[in-house]
């Protein structure tokens, strides 16, 4: 398995995104010093890659994805995309956060729909891609229903969809799948697989689950403890392999126990009491 410098620039024709020397320290107050959450991050991310970001607890993941989404400004160094400074949010970069934030009075239909009709997408246009989209998660039939009618697994599909539906360039998922149970979870990664497959976007992962960074990522950057630093990168393949047929990757079993002992050693140091079994 190939591991890759952290911190290295990729001069390619196909890089979508590129972070520089990015920091970020969140301001004190006056009985509280301000904390630095991210430090010396400089990362490039090319078109159709999907990334998988691990690191402890409270190690800057989330405020870097947030950073990327263009809500919090770097306090130092810079992000861009397409070579430009990202200054703000915009709907090339769409977000999908651990809890679907759907707009309780309006069904799954038009919760999709709505980035579009903010957009002034023609009725007739929008409700195509609506329809095609949800068809893509798997929710034919509950175009009508409400969010309280949905269950967890099924309003996340609705967040997926309403992002997709605008055609983001990258995908920037926040542990989307943190609060599901391990049924739901697994049928997600399944979802979000496929539809990586089939539409080729970049997504870019938080997440605290090793397995689940290994099962989908194509490359896995881990983060140290706060302030997070890259500490490395490693390369995998297994994402590929599972849609090709091997979903309990029984050929390459050893491949994957040594790439996530190597990952778990980074996030938790051979002296803390934790097993890498």
């Amino acid at each position: 398995m190939e591991t890759a410098a952290p911190a290295q620039k990729k001069d390619t024709e196909n890089t979508l995104l590129s972070l520089r020397q990015v920091n970020y320290q969140y301001p004190g107050t006056r009985d509280k010093d301000g904390v630095t959450a991210l430090q010396s991050i400089t990362l490039d991310v090319s078109e159709r890659e999907f990334i998988g970001i691990l690191g402890p607890s409270g190690c800057g993941k989330s405020t870097l994805l947030r950073i990327i989404a263009g809500f919090l400004h770097p306090t130092s160094g810079e992000v861009r995309m397409d070579g430009e400074v990202i200054k703000g949010p915009d709907w090339h970069r769409g977000v999908i956060f651990q809890s679907p934030t759907l707009y309780a009075w309006l069904n799954v239909k038009d919760n999709i729909a709505f980035g579009l009709k903010m957009r002034k997408i023609p009725v007739g246009e929008r409700y195509t891609l609506t329809k095609k989209y949800i068809d893509l998660v798997g929710l034919t039939g509950f175009e009508s229903n409400r969010p309280y009618e949905l269950s967890g697994g099924m309003k996340q599909r609705v967040a997926l969809a309403r992002t997709l539906v605008n055609h983001p360039r990258i995908l920037l998922m926040d542990e989307p799948f943190g609060a599901l149970d391990a049924f739901t979870r697994q049928n997600m990664q399944s979802l979000v697989r496929k539809i990586w497959h089939q539409t080729e976007n970049t997504v870019f992962l938080i997440t605290h689950d090793v397995d689940e960074a290994l099962r989908l990522a194509t490359r896995i950057v881990v983060l140290s403890d706060r302030p997070g630093r890259i500490l490395d990168e490693f390369h995998a393949d297994f994402t590929n392999r599972i849609s090709a047929g091997d979903p309990e990757l029984d050929g390459c079993r050893s491949e994957y126990r040594k790439l996530k002992k190597d990952i778990l050693k980074l996030i938790h140091p051979p002296n803390e009491n934790y097993s890498l079994e």
